[in-house]
């Protein structure tokens, strides 16, 4: 386990780098940071020490922070500083789960024994964490992914099985299904687990900036590097990184990516020397990567590469026997998330829950146990939709689809210009491509061009 420290999150600099010398006078270990989005790479399963951020900060503010981090491991601990005499704010953060509020100016030695506290409970977690295991009740992994039908045990088994070892792995399932729930209990189980995941959407990377994200620069290396970075690879050394959806990859950086998997190697932009890389790889997918290399949009060595150790996540219609009791677990983590008391569900809807059809898989239950824990109907609003409104869906879809093949035969099968143009995402045009069977290296026929 590494040693316990503060992450100390604040966006203004004389005050983070005052503060952490003054915990560090008190013999605390700390790391500084300028945004909350960096601190969320570092916290896992088995993270020994505390948060400590400011509430108001531009980008993800503190009590995003806070729900983001409970979403990991609800018993990290956070302390919340603002400069502001918000009462009302204090409470919201006491009801989402803070370990502490404290209010600016407040002494470093204050501070420091806050979080000394705060280290001493998260020691105390770990260790009965550690000891439930020993005893051999039931672990963290079948907490986080329940299930009693055969798809789930065999998937426990083989994610036990695989993350005791290096070995790089795929997780495929659905949207929806769990993907990333797998690949952190994979990290937490691992001899990386006090080491950084780091988790990459490949589908949002900046197309201009995807080498220097990834591999980082040296100072020169081009207009406006003022001075050397590491990249996402690098900075995950020691640890995991996670691909997320590594079918949207760009083709083009495959083909890098796969010498990084084979040599275990990367080299800055603008330098020469390898820099030695001892991470693992863990990459998801919801599309059929086989088919995608089948038509041209996947490396057949890079595929090969990765498939070592695949694992299967079961969408909801291969276990349809869980649902019920992962509905009224979702239920009760819903009701102590905001607060509420425990929910009687009726055995009415727990029939019609068990019977219904979920494409959205656990993410979509998960919004249903939400929605019945505030007082709203748990059911979407799509499935008692008359039939017209289906005809006029699939109408909107025909005319998006038309619209998507228009600018793609108008731009020769380009995509850039097509989502700029379009204005969204280049991981949106992906998944409306694949959902409308659209291909930019093919034709377009007359009936794509309708309304």
């Amino acid at each position: 386990m590494s040693e316990p420290r503060v992450l100390l999150v604040d966006d203004e600099e004389e005050m983070r780098h005052s503060t952490a010398q003054a915990l560090g006078l008190f013999g605390l270990e700390v790391d500084t940071f300028s945004s909350a989005e960096l601190v969320l790479e570092l916290i896992g399963y088995s993270f020994s020490g505390v948060v400590v951020s400011d509430i108001r900060m531009p980008g993800m503010d503190g009590m995003t922070l806070l729900q983001r981090i409970r979403e990991v491991d609800a018993e990290i601990p956070v302390i919340l500083v603002t400069g502001h005499g918000d009462v009302q704010l204090a409470v919201k953060a006491m009801r989402e789960g803070v370990y502490d509020f404290l209010e600016k100016p407040f002494t470093a030695q204050h501070l420091a024994a806050v979080a000394r506290r705060a280290m001493d409970r998260r020691s105390l977690v770990l260790e009965n964490r550690r000891l439930r295991a020993v005893a051999g009740k039931r672990d963290d992994i079948e907490a986080r992914l329940p299930g009693r039908t055969q798809a789930m045990v065999d998937l426990r088994y083989r994610l036990r099985a695989i993350g005791a070892t290096d070995a790089d792995t795929l997780i495929i399932g659905e949207t929806g299904v769990g993907k990333e729930v797998v690949a952190r209990a994979l990290h937490d189980i691992s001899a990386r687990a006090d080491r950084p995941l780091i988790a990459i959407n490949c589908a949002a990377l900046p197309e201009n900036l995807i080498e220097s994200e990834l591999f980082g620069h040296e100072a020169g290396a081009f207009p406006g590097a003022l001075r050397p970075r590491y990249g996402k690879f690098e900075h995950g050394r020691g640890g995991t990184i996670l691909l997320d959806e590594i079918g949207s990859m760009p083709f083009d950086l495959q083909a890098k990516f796969l010498r990084v998997l084979q040599e275990r190697v990367i080299t800055r932009l603008g330098s020469n020397e390898p820099v030695p890389l001892d991470v693992r790889f863990i990459a998801t997918s919801k599309v059929d990567l086989e088919a995608e290399v089948a038509v041209g949009r996947f490396r057949a060595d890079l595929l090969y590469r990765l498939n070592v150790a695949t694992l299967h996540v079961p969408s909801l219609a291969q276990r349809k026997a869980d649902i019920p009791l992962l509905f009224l677990q979702l239920v009760r983590e819903a009701a102590a998330r905001y607060m509420r008391n425990d929910i009687e569900v009726p055995p009415e809807l727990m029939t019609e829950i068990a019977e219904r059809t979920w494409p959205g898989n656990v993410r979509e239950l998960r919004n249903a146990a939400d929605r019945l824990v505030l007082g709203l109907d748990p059911k979407p609003e799509e499935t008692s939709a008359p039939a017209e409104r289906q005809r006029l869906a699939d109408k909107v879809a025909a005319y998006e689809r038309g619209i998507i093949a228009s600018a793609l035969a108008a731009h020769g099968g380009s995509l850039r210009p097509v989502y700029e143009q379009l204005g969204i995402s280049r991981k949106t045009l992906y998944e409306k491509m694949q959902r409308y069977g659209l291909d930019k290296k093919l034709p377009v026929t007359d009936g794509d061009y309708a309304a």
